[in-house]
């Protein structure tokens, strides 16, 4: 199996990649200690964003590593704050200031908030101008794409949208699917819910290939073609999430594990998003 996934226009996106959401900073320097484990166990695709918080940080943990930016893949995204075609423009400016590089591999739209279309629009422009090789969003549904669609040049070449084994998202990527939309995973592995890795279905896979759950989720989400990011701050499990290509999962257990769909989100309801007067407040308190 190939470890990369290769978007519309033809550029190879790494299948397992590092997220970093809620890792940050301090004055021990552990973020960077972090991404020096991550690096070290083979990661070169990282997953940020402006509202993480910790573009600068990665961006120097990158440039201290010794290894040549091009062998990185670099994800941010832009917040729900800045969209409108200028503003995703300064926010894009902002983003490769932090991360210190003068081009992203992948920028996305965050959520589909107000604005939106300007914002696609903008992501568009710099696309063509060679600044993002690859343009996308996250937390998009159906009704979300078929509002682009009747008036982009350009349709989003990639979703990142919550998906484990308890929200598997069928309906939406099979429409990603006609598409010829990528499907990358937030949360893929249920954001740590205890009620996954105690699932019985799973524990017996694991035990029969001797790997935890966590791999044979993280398994299950490569032999579906999904993107993956998962995140971890336990050097062991850093490494651990990168053992995934010594087993496979056979047909039978894969539809075994088709059948623990609940169809329940552990997060926000992308379709009923909204910005309200207090939490734009709040975030513009908290990100710089």
């Amino acid at each position: 199996m190939s470890r990369f996934m290769e978007a519309v226009n033809g550029v190879q996106i790494p299948q397992l990649g590092f997220g970093v959401y809620k890792i940050k900073q301090d004055k021990n320097g552990s973020f960077e200690k972090i991404i020096q484990e991550a690096i070290h166990a083979g990661y070169r695709h990282f997953d940020t964003a402006r509202i993480y918080g910790n573009e600068e940080a990665l961006g120097h943990a990158i440039g201290n590593s010794g290894i040549d930016r091009k062998d990185f893949f670099l994800t941010s995204k832009v917040w729900t704050t800045d969209l409108g075609y200028e503003q995703t423009i300064r926010a894009f400016e902002k983003s490769c200031k932090k991360l210190n590089t003068t081009y992203l591999d992948m920028y996305l739209i965050h959520f589909a908030g107000p604005h939106y279309i300007e914002s696609w629009r903008a992501l568009e422009d710099l696309y063509a101008e060679g600044k993002i090789r690859v343009i996308g969003v996250a937390n998009f549904e159906i009704e979300h794409f078929e509002h682009v669609k009747k008036q982009a040049k350009v349709m989003p070449m990639i979703n990142q949208i919550e998906t484990h084994p308890a929200f598997q998202q069928q309906k939406l990527r099979e429409y990603m699917a006609r598409h010829h939309i990528l499907h990358e995973a937030w949360g893929p592995l249920g954001q740590g819910n205890k009620s996954l890795f105690e699932n019985d279905t799973l524990q017996t896979i694991a035990r029969s290939h001797q790997k935890t759950v966590g791999q044979v989720v993280l398994r299950w989400h490569l032999n579906r073609d999904t993107i993956i990011i998962p995140k971890s701050s336990n050097p062991r499990r850093i490494k651990e999430n990168m053992d995934l290509f010594d087993f496979d999962l056979s047909e039978e257990e894969m539809r075994q594990i088709a059948k623990l769909d609940t169809g329940k989100r552990n997060s926000v309801d992308p379709k009923g998003y909204q910005v309200n007067p207090i939490f734009v407040g709040l975030t513009k308190l908290f990100i710089k």
